[in-house]
């Protein structure tokens, strides 16, 4: 093979993976799915339906890549002991608040409308053993703020 077809495969071959690249990097990863409900301090039921991330593959994949959701719907992040959690939102399409939950299913924190595609790190500033994305927009619609109560069969099971 000459030098010059042996660069146009090796073109070919390059543009190949680049485009193949974001297809890989978008794999399935499986979520089951929950109810999950939000009591404000003010008495106020919100019910969501949620998808669980609880293993590191699940959670590093989150919500990255997805082109809508539901208005009822989110995701959960179960880090299995409490910690400080510090999120991110590179691949991530939709713009999301994020509501900080300790062991007990109190809000201790929330984010909102964190921004798509930024690799500025969103601190959970205290430990909490739970993350659960929502719709940017949520919080403020549903007066959602520290202090309301969150249950779920995640939740629950570790009380």
């Amino acid at each position: 093979m000459n030098m010059v077809s042996h660069r146009i495969r090796s073109a070919f071959l390059a543009l190949f993976f680049m485009l193949a690249l974001p297809t890989f990097a978008q794999s399935v990863v499986k979520f089951d799915k929950e109810p999950l409900v939000i009591e404000t301090t003010a008495g106020q039921k919100y019910n969501f339906t949620v998808e669980i991330a609880d293993t590191n593959e699940q959670r590093q994949r989150g919500l990255m890549y997805r082109q809508d959701m539901a208005a009822d719907a989110g995701m959960i992040f179960d880090f299995g002991a409490s910690k400080r959690v510090q999120m991110w939102m590179e691949n991530t399409v939709l713009p999301l608040d994020m509501l900080f939950v300790d062991r007990a299913g109190i809000v201790r924190g929330v984010k909102q409308n964190a921004v798509p595609y930024s690799r500025d790190i969103i601190d959970s500033v205290s430990p909490v053993k739970y993350v659960i994305e929502l719709n940017a927009g949520a919080a403020a619609k549903l007066g959602l703020k520290a202090g309301d109560r969150v249950t779920s069969p995640t939740i629950t099971k570790y009380k």
